[in-house]
């Protein structure tokens, strides 16, 4: 990547490595505090006396919050400078962290989270918009690998860092460890950032922020319920939900300046890659929170060996991210994202097979594959996505897939930690011992079983989709022949 970039059409010289590393480290510290806490949560909810179905709240809730606020961004960004975004962000993001820190209870501890949420959800539209402008467009391919790579490491990285740090401290040390590279990031952007997009002011429709935030954060939660809360209550919240995402989408298709712009999905291939994007983000987040609690409940680890169990899949998927990036720089995902989510659904179908007997090393290997397929097919998708749109549709394509990518966590942790709770509870009600840790044992697996099975029947639809994808993309390169 050259060091500067002359945009002709801004008449702005921009210093790329400075900029992009700015960018790349705020959200690289933002998605790993997304999951942060997972390893804690056996910790915090004895500390707390709160079940699973409570405590991951605390990363669905943030990460409900960063999508609600990721296509208000997109109105952001042409309101305010790049700088005056990104150091907000950051100071609302050390602003949440600081109360994180001195949080004694779990309410304490959610809002805390939530003001975080509140900071780092501009992030990543702000480094990918910035990404798209700062780089001429033969490389948007590798920068766009480059941020989903962060994408995907953030998240996947928390987990084992924490795991790590509970050894020794307790979770407040969490929070104390953000502070240091909170402040080196506010520096940073006060030094290098400068303006990457265009200020025209446009106007905000308030109904619509209403209506989003009213579908997405109520589909959410009932989604988190089932098993939990009342049927009745979590049938209302869910059509609650789902009437105003279907009048907030119609709404979209009649504002001249919509808040998001949803006509990008006409484009049949982009519709495909989010969907997969979304499959595997909705996974990948997931694995990372139930792992652990598989691992230190099921098998009775400590926060220390889960952590580790996590690490050696990340490293590998570490290491392939340049190499996929370049191989579909020179060949296309026609192959790379079919072949990907086929080693995905392999092994997460091994994975859903897994019992008491099987060992921590079996569980490692089995996840380290498993992000082997997701280092081949995620950044891909994506790519394959965005690269099917029109300039006039590139940004709102970005917008979409930050959107997607925010509430996909969210859900997927709803989903599935919703149903390894609601099996286990199921499985402890067909027993006479509840309190035996026999049973217990057994329950938690029987809810972790049936949760990755669900995982591998939507991961084998992805593939199915792929093959779609693949097809319409080769069509697609015949045409332009």
């Amino acid at each position: 990547m050259e060091e500067r970039i002359y945009k002709k059409e801004t008449k702005t010289q921009f210093n790329v490595k400075a900029i992009m590393f700015t960018l790349l480290l705020g959200s690289f510290i933002s998605l790993f505090n997304e999951t942060i806490l997972n390893v804690a949560f056996p910790q915090l909810m004895e500390q707390m006396k709160v079940n699973a179905n409570t405590v991951q709240w605390l990363t669905t809730g943030y990460v409900l919050v960063v999508g609600i606020l990721v296509p208000v961004t997109a109105f952001l960004i042409h309101t305010f400078t790049t700088k005056q975004l990104y150091l907000s962000a950051m100071i609302l993001f050390l602003l949440g962290t600081i109360c994180a820190i001195f949080s004694s209870s779990f309410v304490a501890l959610l809002v805390s989270r939530l003001i975080q949420a509140l900071g780092t959800g501009m992030l990543i539209p702000i480094m990918m918009n910035s990404a798209l402008v700062v780089t001429p467009k033969e490389k948007h391919g590798s920068v766009m690998g480059l941020c989903v790579a962060v994408i995907s490491l953030g998240p996947a990285l928390g987990p084992t860092v924490s795991g790590l740090m509970l050894q020794f401290f307790n979770w407040h040390s969490l929070f104390i460890l953000l502070v240091p590279f909170l402040l080196i990031c506010i520096a940073f952007g006060c030094m290098f950032l400068v303006n990457t997009s265009e200020i025209t002011k446009p106007k905000i429709d308030y109904l619509s922020i209403l209506l989003s935030s009213i579908g997405f954060a109520g589909v959410t939660y009932s989604i988190s319920s089932v098993g939990t809360a009342k049927a009745l209550v979590t049938v209302i919240i869910f059509v609650i939900g789902l009437i105003s995402l279907m009048l907030w989408s119609r709404r979209q298709f009649s504002l001249s300046e919509p808040m998001l712009e949803l006509r990008a999905f006409k484009h049949p291939i982009f519709t495909i890659g989010v969907i997969l994007f979304v499959l595997i983000q909705m996974f990948q987040f997931s694995a990372n929170m139930i792992l652990p609690l598989l691992l230190q409940d099921g098998l009775n680890t400590s926060s220390f060996v889960s952590a580790l169990s996590l690490l050696p899949a990340i490293v590998i998927a570490a290491i392939l991210a340049p190499f996929v990036g370049k191989i579909y720089d020179k060949a296309g995902g026609r192959v790379l994202i079919p072949s990907g989510f086929l080693v995905i659904c392999l092994f997460t179908f091994v994975l859903s097979h897994v019992t008491p007997a099987t060992s921590v090393i079996a569980i490692t290997l089995i996840y380290c594959f498993i992000m082997v397929g997701v280092s081949m097919a995620m950044s891909t998708s994506q790519t394959a996505a965005l690269s099917q749109l029109p300039g006039k549709n590139q940004a709102d394509g970005v917008a979409i897939v930050n959107t997607a990518m925010q509430l996909a966590g969210a859900l997927g942790s709803a989903i599935y930690v919703g149903i390894m709770t609601a099996y286990q509870n199921r499985f402890l009600s067909q027993v006479s011992d509840k309190a035996s840790s026999q049973n217990q044992v057994k329950a938690i697996f029987s809810g972790f079983r049936h949760s990755i099975t669900v995982a591998a029947i939507l991961i084998a639809i992805g593939f199915i989709l792929s093959l779609i994808l693949s097809s319409r993309c080769k069509k697609r390169e015949k045409r332009k022949e």
